[in-house]
């Protein structure tokens, strides 16, 4: 079988499979990293958000093949050690605001929060309402409203 390397929460990581494998399941089966969650497997509900080189992107969707060994995916394990903590105030605000009911879309949900506010500070400003709306994760307990107000908690934290 065909090795990967990629960096993996800041260490590199090397896996022998083959090369159609998606992601997530490179992540979750074959390194045991469960943050990210199967929801649909297309995209779509973006429980499985993580991280590549600092963009928010659904490893559900991207085959192993697709990565090079300088790409560097974060998941939720490896957040708080993007700003050397032991949370990310993003998820700190999750706890503040009492979003997560069933907790599973959670992770999922900071990572794109956690993009957001990044792309929102890279064009020079914070993050607004419209911003918000653009997030299209799946809430299966309906928590919208908390975890808007979180977001923007959760920003002015860092």
């Amino acid at each position: 079988m065909p090795e990967h390397t990629f960096i993996l929460n800041g260490e590199s990581v090397t896996v022998d499979i083959e090369d159609d494998v998606r992601l997530l399941w490179v992540l979750r089966d074959v390194l045991g990293v469960t943050g990210p969650k199967y929801g649909c497997g297309l995209g779509v509900c973006q429980a499985c958000t993580s991280h590549i080189n600092g963009k928010a992107f659904n490893p559900c969707s991207v085959p192993v093949r697709d990565l090079r060994p300088t790409d560097e995916v974060t998941t939720i394990e490896g957040l708080p050690a993007t700003v050397g903590r032991e949370l990310h105030p993003m998820q700190e605000a999750w706890l503040e605001y009492d979003v997560a009911q069933c907790g599973y879309c959670q992770p999922g949900q900071i990572m794109t929060a956690v993009a957001k506010v990044r792309q929102a500070r890279e064009e020079g400003r914070e993050i607004g309402e419209a911003d918000l709306d653009e997030i299209r994760n799946v809430c299966r307990c309906g928590t919208y409203h908390r975890i808007r107000e979180a977001i923007v908690a959760g920003a002015q934290k860092y």
